[in-house]
């Protein structure tokens, strides 16, 4: 790619290298273990999305890492910004096929990689929803467990088809 992973990404790669739906009997049935409901792409996903996203896509820009989507879902994800010389290099953004890649949350310069993967620990630990660097609620982040594993649901949905986290474990 000619791109160097940050270096949170970096080791998280070398202890899980994604989740890869393709090879997954029942892609359908791959429980998005991340907030929002996605999944970490597996390394050669990542080079595959990144080059689609800066060869074939209008305005993207390099060094704009999509390591993680909605299993099944090509259209939205989360990335991780590898630009050396931004003030966001190592932070969290989104991506869509139809809009602009924005850091996460608006407005910053986004979540840096290790404080976001923290607070996702600290949400699974204290079984509440995710929480912004500002301290709200994220209602639509709150862990679950689905039948095939973990997932994140937003409990404002009256049908929700898992066990909602409520508390410690």
């Amino acid at each position: 790619m000619g791109v160097e992973l940050p270096a949170t990404l970096a080791a998280w790669y070398r202890i899980h290298d994604g989740v890869d739906e393709e090879r997954t009997p029942d892609a359908v049935e791959v429980a998005g273990i991340l907030p929002t409901g996605k999944t970490m792409l597996p390394l050669d996903r990542l080079v595959a999305e990144y080059r689609t996203h800066t060869e074939e896509w209008d305005d993207r820009e390099a060094g704009i890492l999509p390591f993680a989507r909605t299993p099944g879902d090509t259209w939205y994800g989360w990335y991780v910004d590898a630009r050396r010389s931004e003030p966001s290099y190592g932070n969290l953004g989104s991506w869509a096929v139809d809009q602009a890649d924005e850091p996460y949350p608006r407005p910053s310069d986004g979540w840096p990689l290790p404080d976001w993967l923290t607070e996702i620990a600290v949400a699974l630990e204290q079984g509440r929803p995710m929480k912004l660097p500002t301290g709200a609620e994220i209602a639509r982040n709150r862990p679950a467990l689905y039948r095939n594993g973990l997932t994140w649901v937003d409990v404002r949905h009256p049908h929700i088809d898992a066990v909602v986290l409520d508390g410690p474990r």
